[in-house]
């Protein structure tokens, strides 16, 4: 932290600009108001700067978060906000002790931009009363509440509130576009915020901010509600971990000379949100945008996120009564640009062009999120591209059927020899891919009527093997062995091995009849078979008696 003090000064002080009206934002968004997001601010970006693994990343309140906890806020109350907060820490605290970070990259990209599609889309419609001068009705859903704003503001139009949200979102969207450094959306929301004062205008406000941080009290704990949101814990703790991931990455890529540790980055946040909840914050996780514009800014340590904590912890302190004067039009306009930037359109494009199924998959999460829940979205996504990837792996699986004659020229054919009959020959079934219960029968159904003399099962390229795979391979050994073929294995890895060893496969075969290549077991088959096939000689004739 000594290095460049002033630089990380400086950068502390951009992104507390920059972070201030999402931090209020996002608290109103998720239900607990602005208070909320100004000490997740504080208490998180804190706690995850000092024992966190990423030293430039910054911790606070985010939209997609918001989105998850405005439903617990509905039914539940402030409660079970904070209460899934505290599980939700507590999750993460397990993640980083079981080393998970090595593990979280495995979730499907499609699943986590369609669920950011989605959110982004519920942001914008749970933005639409406030931009429009509409009330929302307690418990109301966001899809409905938005076309409910619509057509009363086509009944009775509240133009002030739409200006001051319109102007705050056109100078948030250009002022990013052109000149990324400055703080543009909080210079909109002072602006909105002198206009409408000075108009007089009939807007709703954030209104009364009590001054300094609460005292830490677990009163909150509602104990009896904890079976019914540890679903919401679980996928938030999900997204916490991942996006924390992920922007650490992006810092380390930015900075270019950084990098991070992910089980300490999962430490840090698990301990933000452990401890947030006791002083009324909301989860928290490391956001991306304000972790680019710490970058930018040029920090170089960890004095810089401890910078912008302070600072925002000084307007709670100080500034509350100038914020409690923002119209909530001001943020709706600040909060739909947020929410605009949140998609990913290229990276929804890749997905087209990777495949229908991809991009089915982002659509219907992203669906899934704006008109049922979260939960019912990443669980019908995840499970979407769980199928879908099993049935990419299970079409490589395939059978190759090889005819090798007992006598004669050793050389393998890829067809049936007219040479000799079936019975008069040896064949080998080459198996490559996966043998799981999706393709076993597919798979194995050709190898049940061969008629060889012989029949080599050779296991060398098969990647997988399940349980239904290894009972049917069994049945097909059974099924040769009755008619009085010689079968032989070949090929068998040491984890298949000890998987066909379990299920008594091998007990099954006869004594030397698993081999290490398909050859050895060609050349067996060819000593065992050849007294059988082979014609034997005359006998010579007895020499001319003289």
């Amino acid at each position: 932290m000594r290095q460049a003090p002033r630089k990380d000064v400086f950068a502390g002080l951009t992104v507390a600009v920059a972070a201030l009206p999402l931090s209020i934002g996002f608290g109103v968004a998720s239900g607990l108001g602005a208070r909320a997001g100004l000490v997740t601010a504080v208490v998180a970006g804190c706690l995850a700067a000092v024992f966190g693994g990423a030293r430039l990343q910054i911790t606070g309140p985010s939209g997609v978060l918001a989105v998850v906890l405005a439903p617990i806020a509905q039914a539940h109350g402030a409660s079970g906000v904070l209460t899934t907060g505290l599980l939700t820490g507590t999750m993460l605290l397990g993640l980083s002790l079981v080393r998970a970070s090595r593990y979280m990259r495995c979730v499907p990209t499609p699943v986590v931009k369609g669920f950011i599609l989605g959110a982004a889309v519920v942001i914008i419609a749970q933005q639409v009363p406030p931009a429009l001068g509409r009330h929302v009705p307690h418990g109301e859903a966001v899809a409905a509440s938005a076309v409910g704003a619509v057509s009363g503001f086509c009944t009775d139009p509240d133009w002030p509130a739409l200006c001051i949200t319109l102007g705050t979102l056109a100078v948030s969207l250009l002022g990013a576009r052109l000149r990324p450094a400055l703080p543009f959306p909080l210079l909109a929301v002072a602006a909105a915020t002198v206009v409408a004062t000075a108009a007089h205008l009939p807007l709703a406000r954030i209104g009364h901010l009590p001054t300094g941080l609460p005292d830490p009290s677990p009163g909150f704990l509602a104990a009896g509600e904890i079976l019914a949101l540890l679903p919401t814990a679980a996928t938030l703790t999900v997204l916490i971990a991942l996006e924390s991931l992920m922007t650490a990455a992006a810092a380390d890529a930015l900075s270019g000379g950084e990098r991070h540790d992910g089980q300490r980055v999962l430490f840090g946040q698990g301990l933000a949100n452990l401890a947030v909840p006791f002083f009324g914050g909301v989860a928290a996780t490391g956001t991306v945008c304000r972790t680019a514009i710490n970058v930018r800014s040029g920090a170089v340590s960890r004095l810089a996120a401890l910078t912008n904590a302070a600072v925002v912890a000084l307007v709670v302190l100080v500034a509350a009564p100038l914020v409690a004067a923002v119209p909530l039009a001001a943020l709706a306009g600040v909060l739909i640009a947020t929410a605009t930037r949140m998609i990913d359109v290229a990276a929804l494009r890749a997905l087209g062009r990777v495949g229908r199924g991809q991009a089915a998959i982002a659509a219907l999460t992203g669906a899934l999120t704006l008109t049922v829940d979260l939960v019912t979205a990443v669980l019908t996504g995840t499970a979407l591209a769980v199928v879908l990837a099993l049935r990419t792996v299970t079409a490589t699986a395939r059978v190759e059927e090889v005819w090798v004659p007992v006598q004669g020229d050793p050389t393998t054919g890829t067809g049936p020899s007219p040479a000799a009959s079936p019975e008069a020959r040896i064949v080998v079934h080459r198996f490559a891919g996966p043998l799981l219960f999706t393709t076993a029968d597919r798979v194995l159904r050709p190898v049940f009527p061969s008629p060889g003399r012989a029949v080599i099962l050779d296991l060398e390229r098969v990647t997988g093997l399940d349980t239904t795979a290894i009972l049917a391979l069994a049945e097909v050994i059974d099924r040769h062995l009755r008619r009085g073929a010689v079968v032989h294995l070949s090929g068998v890895s040491d984890p298949h091995r000890a998987h066909l060893d379990a299920l008594g496969v091998l007990a099954a075969l006869p004594p030397g009849a698993l081999f290490t290549t398909a050859a050895e077991a060609v050349a067996h088959a060819r000593a065992r078979l050849l007294p059988v096939t082979s014609t034997p000689r005359e006998a010579p004739s007895a020499p001319p008696q003289t």
